[in-house]
This record gives structure tokens, C-alpha cells and sequence, in this order.
């Protein structure tokens, strides 16, 4: 297993393209993200009547109207304060992941996967249930569990298959830690 906290020669990194890339990827797994929780619901019905999105919100100062705002949509209401807490987050973890990778290649292991575990084990595990906005783990259905742990895998692994495309179609070489003689065999 490759070290994962060696860094990246510093003349190869191309940090602005990390960004650029880091915010394309985080928008196209969010819409992702969403597809996966239709045929894996994270919470039951009941739970879901204020979800961790809202909650968030009203822990912070929101009124339940506020972060219950829906907008409507081809006659569909969609609630979008938690949309733009989804998008936020998965932009915001897109540009961690993508500037991250330029500097510190280890954190790719498993093409992603492995940091997707550890954000679901980091935000679904511990962070969210201290802030009482989940139940703790173990008061969280297996179902839960199943569709946070393995869409959290799946949505990393997609930012890591976007992020090496279009940084390598942007940039016309390969990954920071691959040796450029490697990129003309």
C-alpha cells in the first residue's frame, strides 16, 4: 500500500485546474448522489419529515419554514434548502478531494472509495449524531446505513473517475505523482 501522505512534486501540481475540476465534479455527483437515494432512501418517510439538511439549518437559527421551503418543479415540490446544502456539501468535498489529490496522491486509495468511507463514517457516524441531528449509530436503521455507506463510496469514486478524466484531458499530461515519461509509452 502506497504511502498516503507523500506529497506530489510541487511543479506539477496544477491547483487551478484542481479547483475547476474539484467544482464540475462536486455539482455532477451531487445530481448523482441524488439518483442513487431514489432506489436506496437513507432515511424512512417519517424520518425524512425534517432531514439532516433541515436540521442543520434550524440548529443554526433557520425557521422550520425556512428550511422546509419547497420550490416547485414540473408540478413537483422540491425542497430546496436541503438541495443547496446537498450541493454544498458535495462541491465542497468535489474541491477538497480534486486540490487534495494534487498535493497528496494517497488520498485516491481505492480510487476514492476509501475517503468516501471515511467522510460517511466522519459526518453520518459521529459528527451528525453529536449534533443531534441524526440518531446515534446504533439507533440508525441497517437501511440508513447501507444507503449513506455505500452511496458515500460510490459518490467519491465518481469524483475520482471525473477528476483524473478532466484533469488529464485539461492538462494533457497525467496525475501529479505519475512521472511524465510514463505518459509517452
Amino acid at each position: 500500500m502506497q504511502n498516503l501522505f507523500v506529497k506530489t512534486d510541487p511543479s506539477r501540481r496544477r491547483i487551478g485546474v484542481a479547483l475547476l475540476v474539484g467544482v464540475i465534479t462536486g455539482t455532477i455527483s451531487a445530481i448523482v448522489k441524488f439518483g442513487w437515494e431514489v432506489p436506496f432512501p437513507p432515511r424512512t418517510p417519517m424520518r425524512d419529515m425534517t432531514n439532516p439538511p433541515q436540521a442543520l439549518l434550524e440548529l443554526f437559527g433557520m425557521s422550520p419554514d425556512t428550511s422546509h421551503l419547497m420550490v416547485i418543479y414540473n408540478g413537483n415540490e422540491r425542497p430546496i434548502m436541503s438541495f443547496l446544502i446537498h450541493f454544498s456539501f458535495a462541491i465542497a468535498f468535489g474541491v477538497i478531494y480534486c486540490v487534495a489529490a494534487e498535493y497528496y496522491p494517497g488520498i485516491k486509495l481505492w480510487q476514492g472509495a476509501a475517503f468516501g468511507f471515511l467522510v460517511w463514517v466522519v459526518f453520518h457516524l459521529l459528527l451528525m449524531p453529536a449534533m443531534g441531528l441524526v440518531p446515534p449509530m446504533w439507533g440508525q436503521p441497517f437501511g440508513e446505513h447501507f444507503s449513506e455507506c455505500f452511496g458515500h463510496i460510490f459518490w467519491m469514486w465518481l469524483i475520482e473517475l471525473t477528476r483524473r478524466d478532466l484533469r488529464n484531458r485539461i492538462t494533457h499530461e497525467p496525475d501529479a505523482e505519475v512521472p511524465l515519461s510514463a505518459a509517452t509509452r
